[in-house]
């Protein structure tokens, strides 16, 4: 420019100079970045569903399987009810692949609830709830499931692994930490991953641990999010819960309840974690649960304060935009409800089934892991050629346990997993143990 003195002429060349360097730079890492830079085509594998890293890797499993002269032992087609028993192939199986701990699946009034429900509503509510969705029968079932916790709401969702993916990745954001046991469900590291918050996992139930990340962490973020399990579905044990709510009101931080397992199998009346150590509902923060175990349906639900529920009904991605629970998935819930409540003895008959079972393993010498004897019995083999062995040899032999296999769990964890429901007899636990035990 005219007139400028030389001093800021040769700051502006500098300033220049460095300019160009700089574009120069960006542009390199870009193109070190970027691999189409030095080519004029689009790679194969970028294009095609066969080359996907997780394909490929089914592909040489079941190569595996076949190699070793192991069946498949996944989408087994159930031609009936599966409850104690099933029908698969035309043979009768006794069956330990499923979650219907009460036997309410299949009960003659949960059935009837259902159809009564299609024939006053039709298959479908046809709309989201907030807009033109909402029938009596999903209150009649929030409510129902606010009184069983003793809080003031609930919120019920047409997906059990949506309503964590959606509670979690909506309430909790990038100033927020997330802190859980590190063998919480996928659903939970999903909503996290979601949210955008910060995810530290502690040592399985380890309440001292947990305490002392937060002392490490909490005054380095807005709000924290704690969240466990009541019964956890790979290893069938379960957290001190007084520690827990202690911590969590220590460290002022929210708490939230997994119980898709635990809701209907403990307590007294099978009502769950809460009635195990008879605390008060209102002091854990989100009680979460699904519709799909013990209760006979499918879905899930949220339970605590009216603010949180009204607050997820209105503005939850997962609730808002998502069609109304059918009616024919609310009514059996609501019916299974009120039987669990009326016939506590289910749930007692299904704990003392599984703390038979769990001796008897043990007895036998089977490595039962962690389990405590509450519907969920790991029986761990220790690699997954050993675990997916056994399952098929005990389907051969009318038993049917579906086989738990790395990268679900670490290879040295490789195990059976068997859940026990209120229906099963002593003698068919008998007949299992006998065959495992000949089998291994």
């Amino acid at each position: 420019m005219a007139g400028k003195s030389l001093s800021g002429q040769v700051k502006d060349k500098l300033i220049q100079q460095a300019l160009e360097r700089k574009l120069k730079k960006l542009g390199s890492e870009q193109q070190e970045t970027n691999p189409l830079k030095a080519r004029s085509d689009i790679p194969e594998t970028w294009c095609r569903f066969d080359q996907y890293p997780g394909y490929k890797q089914l592909q040489i499993i079941y190569k595996g399987g076949a190699q070793f002269g192991i069946a498949s032992p996944f989408f087994r087609v159930h031609e009936g009810i599966a409850g104690a028993t099933t029908r698969i192939g035309g043979r009768t199986y006794i069956n330990y692949a499923s979650y219907n701990y009460l036997g309410l699946s299949g009960d003659p009034r949960v059935s009837a609830a259902a159809k009564a429900a299609v024939d006053q509503y039709g298959t479908s509510v046809s709309a989201s709830r907030l807009v033109s969705g909402e029938r009596p029968i999903h209150r009649q079932l929030e409510a129902a499931l606010a009184d069983t916790y003793g809080v003031d709401d609930a919120v019920v969702m047409v997906s059990g692994h949506a309503t964590n993916v959606t509670t979690i990745g909506y309430l909790f954001g990038a100033n927020d930490l997330i802190l859980h046991d590190e063998l919480v469900h996928n659903s939970t590291l999903v909503g996290a991953q979601l949210s955008g918050a910060k995810r530290l996992p502690f040592p399985h139930n380890d309440y001292a641990a947990l305490d002392k990340l937060l002392g490490e962490q909490r005054r380095h973020y807005e709000r924290v999010l704690i969240v466990i399990e009541g019964l956890y579905s790979m290893d069938g044990d379960f957290p001190d819960l007084p520690q827990f709510i202690d911590i969590k009101q220590k460290h002022r931080a929210f708490l939230m309840i997994d119980e898709a397992h635990s809701f209907g199998v403990m307590g007294n009346n099978g009502l769950g974690l809460r009635e195990y150590f008879n605390v008060d509902g209102k002091v854990v923060d989100i009680w979460m649960g699904t519709l799909s175990k013990s209760l006979a349906g499918c879905g899930g639900y949220i339970a605590g304060e009216s603010a949180l529920i009204e607050h997820l009904k209105f503005l939850a991605p997962g609730f808002l935009y998502s069609v109304g629970m059918p009616p024919q998935v609310a009514a059996p819930a609501l019916s299974a409800l009120a039987i669990l409540k009326q016939e506590p003895e289910r749930a007692r008959l299904l704990q003392a089934r599984s703390d038979y079972f769990l001796s008897a393993a043990k007895a036998a010498g089977i490595d039962t892991g962690l389990s405590q004897g509450i519907a969920i019995i790991a029986a761990i083999t220790g690699s997954s050629i050993g675990a997916a062995r056994l399952s098929q040899a005990l389907f051969d032999k009318g038993i049917n346990v579906q086989p738990i296999l790395y990268p679900a769990v670490p290879e040295k964890s490789a195990r059976l997993r068997f859940f026990i429901s209120c229906e099963h007899t002593e003698q068919q636990i008998d007949e299992t143990i006998q065959a495992y035990c000949e089998e291994m």
